[in-house]
């Protein structure tokens, strides 16, 4: 079978849109599954839906990477977006023509062509994608450098260079996971400027006329898929050999920090898509942090104590979908600071989201350093209901509860993988947590459950507090580890409800 590109998408008879030629006005660092799957997809909507009419160049951020089979298939892939919406079962297929070619700056010919796109009048955006660890300063990059090692070296090299030919600045849009990601890329900039001494126009250039975004990207992409007969029953249907297919859940948003006249600039709000432009992202972020990620860390404790192995068989199930939802929508969306239909659709959208039919999203996996999230993720929320209404918030107290069964249930060894227990139906699970906090568990093995909740609520460490110090909550998660261990998770959760 012949591979992807624009004649052979042409002869399979493909019926989608298509665009083949059209200007340059994205340089891309990141061509990974979760680029692919978001900001090359929104930006293909938009030359559909908006007559944006603009390409992505991709830049490999580290030497191996993609350019070859990304370049081999003329820059087109297939990505299928897969998952319920409205409660219906979703799998749609896209070929992206949004993508023209893509460059490996480690060959002394690419990153010509990448200096060569950096003065390029077509060019607007640059767009990032480099991880975590992406960002970072690292002061052995020199300028003369081809390319420079960091992302934040190579970005200074394009600006510099750009300014140096007299172009007008650029709009940075940084998706990397780190809080104030563009604030962050900025600051790295700047020390370049200063470590290499570059001119102060410039310096005026990168931080007046240049315009560096912060955003916040919500999409789950699994990427690649790995089961061979699907692959081959999927090109059998299309008519062509993908070595570049992609897949991504159906929701997806795109907050973007920036200035009023960004909305328009953009194409986003013209093709209708969710890639809103937003003065500040810190609410959207604490918004996908308490509800999205708050739930993950809510119900699947005390889910898995009850013999549950994966989400979307948690949101079958009355019991575990209705502790859950009344967790998101009458203690932690009262909370929290946005419109309150804005985060009853977010919070709608997640029970859709975590019932995904082609995802098998283990809560095992979830369950990793649930002490950190659970600190991070629920106990603001649950300090600040309590601050608001007077009372203890009845779903989140037996979260904790079942968080401390979760690391206390039939405590069987401390090896060096984690902390073994064993499930109420006979079967043991391995804890993953930091060791200090797996080491307390260990310890308190033998406690009495006062005793092991009194231990753990006046553990600073653990939660920067002594929450004995809430009033009630001492006694209620008591009471809920009782009821847990005498008549399992799943009564405990019911009896929230």
């Amino acid at each position: 079978m012949e591979k992807l590109n624009y004649a052979v998408l042409k002869a399979s008879g493909y019926q989608g849109y298509i665009l083949e030629k059209a200007p340059e006005k994205v340089l891309q660092f990141g061509e990974g599954n979760f680029l692919r799957a978001f900001v090359n997809y929104w930006f293909d909507v938009s030359n559909e839906k908006a007559g944006w009419n603009g390409k992505c160049v991709l830049v490999q951020p580290i030497a191996p990477g993609l350019a070859k089979l990304i370049n081999d298939q003329e820059g087109l892939y297939t990505l299928y977006l897969r998952g319920r919406e409205n409660g219906e079962k979703v799998d749609r297929k896209r070929v992206i023509s949004s993508v023209s070619r893509c460059l490996n700056p480690y060959e002394k010919a690419d990153f010509d062509a990448m200096m060569e796109v950096a003065v390029s009048d077509d060019l607007e955006y640059v767009v990032s994608n480099t991880t975590e660890a992406g960002i970072v300063y690292d002061p052995a990059c020199q300028l003369a450098d081809e390319p420079a090692s960091s992302f934040p070296g190579k970005l200074t090299q394009v600006l510099y260079k750009r300014w140096q030919a007299g172009k007008p600045g650029l709009v940075i849009l940084s998706c990397e996971l780190i809080d104030n990601n563009g604030k962050e890329l900025l600051k790295c900039v700047n020390q370049y400027i200063d470590q290499w001494k570059l001119e102060e126009g410039f310096k005026a250039y990168v931080n007046n006329d240049c315009t560096f975004c912060s955003t916040l990207v919500d999409r789950i992409v699994p990427g690649r898929i790995r089961d061979p007969e699907e692959v081959a029953r999927l090109e059998a249907e299309n008519g062509y050999h993908d070595e570049l297919i992609d897949v991504g859940e159906v929701f997806g948003v795109w907050n973007i920090e920036g200035p009023d006249w960004l909305e328009a600039k953009l194409p986003f709000k013209a093709a209708g898509v969710n890639c809103p432009v937003v003065p500040d992202v810190t609410p959207y972020k604490k918004r996908k942090v308490r509800i999205l990620n708050g739930a993950h860390t809510g119900f699947v404790l005390g889910a898995y104590l009850a013999g549950f192995d994966i989400v979307r068989d948690c949101m079958e199930d009355d019991t575990v979908r209705g502790f859950m939802n009344k967790m998101l929508h009458e203690e932690i969306i009262p909370t929290l600071p946005l419109d309150k239909k804005d985060l009853e659709d977010f919070a709608s959208a997640v029970q859709d989201r975590f019932n995904n039919p082609f995802v098998n999203h283990e809560l095992m996996s979830i369950s990793l350093n649930s002490t950190s999230k659970w600190r991070a993720r629920n106990m603001p929320s649950f300090l600040e209901y309590i601050e608001k209404t007077g009372k203890l918030p009845a779903c989140l107290t037996m979260s904790f509860a079942a968080y401390i069964a979760f690391f206390s249930n039939d405590i069987q060894e401390r090896n060096e993988k984690g902390l073994v227990c064993k499930r109420p139906k006979g079967d043991t699970y391995t804890c993953s947590d930091d060791g200090w906090a797996l080491d307390f568990y260990y310890a308190h093995k033998d406690d009495s459950i006062p005793d092991l909740v009194h231990a753990v609520m006046t553990n600073q460490q653990m939660w920067g507090q002594d929450l004995t110090q809430v009033p009630g909550f001492e006694d209620a998660v008591v009471k809920g580890l009782t009821l847990i261990r005498e008549q399992g998770a799943k009564a405990a959760y019911a009896s929230c409800l």
